[in-house]
């Protein structure tokens, strides 16, 4: 699993206990899995139809950075299914852990569901691009 990108846990994301918010980390596991799903089919007509199980296993706290790491998990003829793991980018420990989360190719126009015409195999031989 690669890490992909980061986020600096700032006051505004914390809950009353003054950890990171659940519901802030979720937002931003929806949009670092949109990011990701996107770039892997090559298309931007995605919206999220499920997230399954999340476990939350440890905290974060102002200061920490957070990474995100994603992967194919499967892959439809109109869906794609990844995972996110949220990890602390100092301690390497994980903050949570979302399972299933299904991602659904429309068509721009009519919103229905479209196939994307991509396989996992096509998927897994993606190469993520580095910053050069």
């Amino acid at each position: 699993m690669r890490f992909l990108s980061r986020r600096l846990v700032m006051p505004n994301d914390l809950n009353f206990a003054g950890s990171l918010f659940g519901g802030r980390i979720l937002e931003w596991i929806d949009e670092e899995a949109y990011i990701f799903a996107a770039c892997q089919l090559d298309a931007k007509s995605l919206v999220t139809k499920h997230i399954g199980a999340i476990t939350f296993e440890t905290s974060a706290y102002q200061g920490d950075v957070v990474e995100f790491g994603l992967f194919v998990k499967a892959v439809g003829r109109t869906s794609v299914t990844v995972t996110c793991v949220v990890r602390n980018k100092q301690t390497k420990q994980n903050i949570c852990v979302a399972d299933d989360i299904v991602f659904v190719h429309i068509d721009p126009e009519s919103r229905a569901p479209q196939p994307h015409g991509k396989t996992k195999a096509q998927l897994d031989t993606l190469k993520i691009e580095t910053p050069t």
